[in-house]
């Protein structure tokens, strides 16, 4: 339970996660700095019993008890989840339910026949009557960074952060460590997890290496997506100015998921993001966005 003494908004939530999936780690980064209390549940990313109730397999997943009398809300996609409560902090008189109703899901199948999830107003913040937070170009900017995150930024972790064999094992060890999956796990569960997962994901990293036309070198393509994050702040502590705005805590969250891996010590010496980075983080963990009372 992650509780905040000034969470007003007398919402019970619950975010089903992985510890260090990168979009998981965004939806943490916004509610830990808007003061939200909320419960997390550790999913196995393996045998993911713990989203078995779920038509949507994919996590995050936010379920938001309190707003309908007997019943809840179920909040999918870690875009969604983020404008969605960020919108409600901003006008506090828009129902959860009703926010949601702005995000239509459009499903589809892919290539493979696989069912895939788009939401095209993920990105907009639906503030009501309350008085626009920003003028249009800032929103603007702010929805192009947010959308670059998802697009550019966080396809470059996993083909760094899985490598070599011996990294993507560090990675996993590192995982099982900050999920705590000693205690959420079983033994055999978490060693399944961890070796099959370091194996599995070596390989996937490669893969995604080509799909993202990253350079063979990785590291450099993770080096060049945070120089151009770097050069978009335009000389300001955050692309929000004096204070993260949506897109600061999207990249934030994104690259916290790799803290502890090989790949971000090696960011944090041959980028200047490490200044930006640590900022965004101490806003994040002093709660700094609950001056809005919630």
């Amino acid at each position: 339970m992650v509780k905040n003494d000034k969470d007003s908004s007398g919402l019970m939530l619950t975010l089903f996660q992985y510890q260090t999936c990168p979009f998981c780690c965004k939806v943490r980064a916004l509610l830990d700095y808007r003061g939200y209390s909320y419960n997390i549940i550790e999913v196995n990313s393996i045998w993911r019993k713990e989203i078995k109730w779920s038509k949507y397999k994919k996590v995050p997943i936010l379920v938001c008890e309190g707003t309908i009398e007997d019943d809840y809300l179920q909040i999918n996609d870690s875009s969604v989840i983020i404008s969605v409560m960020e919108s409600h902090i901003l006008d506090r008189s828009q129902k959860i339910e009703k926010l949601l109703s702005y995000f239509p899901v459009i499903e589809s199948k892919n290539e493979k026949g696989k069912t895939v999830y788009d939401y095209p107003n993920k990105y907009f913040i639906m503030f009501g009557e309350a008085p626009a937070y920003g003028t249009p170009d800032y929103m603007k900017k702010e929805r192009k960074w947010r959308a670059w995150v998802d697009d550019i930024l966080v396809h470059t972790l996993s083909p760094n952060i899985y490598r070599t064999p011996s990294e993507a094992l560090q990675a996993f060890n590192y995982f099982s460590q900050v999920g705590e999956w000693e205690k959420n796990f079983t033994i055999f569960d978490r060693l399944v997890v961890i070796y099959i997962g370091a194996a599995a994901m070596y390989f996937v990293g490669k893969i995604l290496k080509k799909r993202h036309n990253l350079t063979d070198d990785v590291r450099s393509s993770l080096y060049e997506a945070c120089k151009e994050w770097m050069k978009a702040l335009e000389g300001q502590p955050f692309m929000g100015g004096e204070k993260p705005n949506l897109a600061d805590l999207s990249a934030y969250g994104v690259l916290s998921s790799i803290e502890g891996c090989n790949a971000f010590k090696d960011l944090l010496e041959h980028t200047k993001i490490g200044s930006w980075y640590y900022q965004v983080k101490k806003a994040v963990q002093t709660h700094q966005g609950a001056q809005i009372s919630i």
